[in-house]
């Protein structure tokens, strides 16, 4: 991978009714290129939207990967990769730390009706996660477009586990949340 390709990396904090959705362009050198961020309700739908919103408003057609922390950010307000991918029109990582049963469970547990619906009808249209080796630690992958997840993953991860557009992007959400809630 060149060292000037870049990625968008998309992470999230949460504290009470809202979350920080960090969008940050990473190099493959390590090199930060762009911040952007956004909010969704905490236990909402609306976290695919603000994912597009971060994309719209950075305006970086020399983004060729988006990265994302998780499925499921603030609280089970389940990701729609597919329309993601439809409309950043780039391959797209759904990158998780953790093995797993999956969301249907929990999902079950905390919504019915409508919400519960919704969420496993996104849930159920998600690519099969697949465990990816990267520096002696396993991350779980959803990958969609023509992509070998990887390579990108292991060109994106200098050490550790978490690939660096995510590992900065977390940060900045976490740093944007704290900001938000007062904590300066």
């Amino acid at each position: 991978m060149k060292a000037g390709t870049r990625a968008l990396g998309v992470a999230e904090s949460f504290r009470g009714d809202r979350s920080t959705l960090a969008g940050v362009v990473v190099r493959a050198d390590r090199v930060v290129d762009g911040v952007e961020f956004a909010s969704c309700a905490v236990g909402g739908t609306d976290a695919t939207e603000r994912v597009l919103d971060l994309w719209t408003r950075l305006d970086r057609e020399d983004v060729r990967f988006v990265f994302l922390a998780g499925v499921a950010p603030a609280w089970y307000n389940v990701l729609d990769l597919r329309r993601i991918h439809d409309a950043v029109d780039r391959p797209v990582l759904a990158v998780s730390f953790e093995a797993s049963t999956g969301l249907e469970a929990p999902l079950r547990e905390h919504f019915d009706g409508d919400e519960l619906t919704e969420r496993l009808e996104r849930y159920d249209a998600l690519p099969d996660r697949r465990p990816v080796s990267v520096n002696d630690e396993t991350v779980y992958v959803r990958a969609l477009g023509d992509v070998d997840a990887e390579r990108v993953v292991t060109a994106y991860t200098p050490e550790g586990g978490r690939p660096e557009p995510l590992r900065v992007a977390r940060l900045t959400a976490r740093a944007g949340d704290r900001y938000v809630a007062g904590e300066r």
